[in-house]
């Protein structure tokens, strides 16, 4: 399932739950219990089956007190590929549908203001 990549990622998260796991002492029936989730859940996040859901992995780090963790997966801040797209194409203001379609009817009119006046002579001006 997924890119091949994907698959050695979510095993070493799951080794790395394990081993905090361990170093808590905490069981993993306790984990479990703690988490509110199965045992064989637990044991799907360690063996790092990407099918476990992500609110489950957040009640696991929570229970190990590393939920703070989660939160700096995607940090914005540190995301050198998106800064430097956002540099380079330069500030964008969104608009609503209303504001484009107001816009559209200004440079409708100003279109229809800008046609050359013909006088009967057949003069433009």
């Amino acid at each position: 399932m997924g890119s091949p990549k994907v698959k050695p990622a979510l095993e070493r998260l799951g080794q790395d739950i394990r081993y905090a796991r361990l170093r808590r002492g905490i069981t993993m029936a306790d984990l479990a219990l703690r988490s509110g989730t199965s045992t064989s859940s637990i044991a799907r996040l360690e063996r790092g089956d990407p099918g476990v859901a992500t609110g489950t992995l957040a009640e696991v780090l929570l229970v190990l007190g590393l939920l703070e963790r989660l939160a700096d997966i995607v940090d914005i801040r540190k995301d050198d590929l998106g800064l430097a797209l956002m540099t380079e194409q330069g500030p964008r203001r969104g608009r609503s549908f209303a504001a484009r379609l107001k816009q559209q009817k200004a440079n409708t009119a100003e279109k229809r203001d800008r046609q050359d006046i013909v006088d009967p002579d057949g003069v433009s001006f």
